[in-house]
């Protein structure tokens, strides 16, 4: 049989007999990446084995709950790595000065009341959620 390159690692390897479509070499490291691959794949196209993947893995939190506390307790460093990783990912998501598509800084210029939405056709979307709309005042609150 032909010497095949390993789509890992990049290594030439001699598949065996047995799995003449053989791609990854016997390392395992190359063997892992193989596998991560395949749940990745089989995730996305199998609504039936994500939702076991999530049930085991829950089942597995619960019967180890303490599992991430004595890890953090025994590896401070992970800690420390883990703390200033997350200031940082925290700081990117900072919304200061971005636009969102439902919110909205401004105040009402509307009294409180009861308002009948209509959306005027043909005029276009800026975005998926956003609509240009008729107000009618059906009933106002007075206060």
């Amino acid at each position: 049989m032909d010497k095949r390159w390993c789509t890992a690692c990049g290594c030439e390897f001699l598949p065996r007999a047995q799995a003449p479509h053989q791609r990854y070499c016997a390392e395992p490291v190359c063997q892992r990446e193989r596998r991560r691959l395949w749940q990745q794949t089989k995730r996305r196209s199998d609504p039936d084995y994500l939702q076991n993947q999530a049930q085991a893995q829950r089942a597995w939190s619960k019967r180890n709950s303490a599992y991430w506390s004595a890890y953090r307790e025994n590896h401070p460093e992970y800690a420390v790595r883990n703390r200033t990783d997350q200031r940082r990912r925290n700081a990117k998501r900072s919304t200061a000065g971005i636009a969102k598509m439902d919110a909205s800084g401004v105040t009402p210029l509307f009294d409180d009341g009861l308002y009948e939405l209509r959306p005027l056709e043909g005029l276009g979307f800026a975005k998926m959620v956003a609509w240009t709309v008729q107000i009618t005042v059906l009933a106002r609150q007075h206060l």
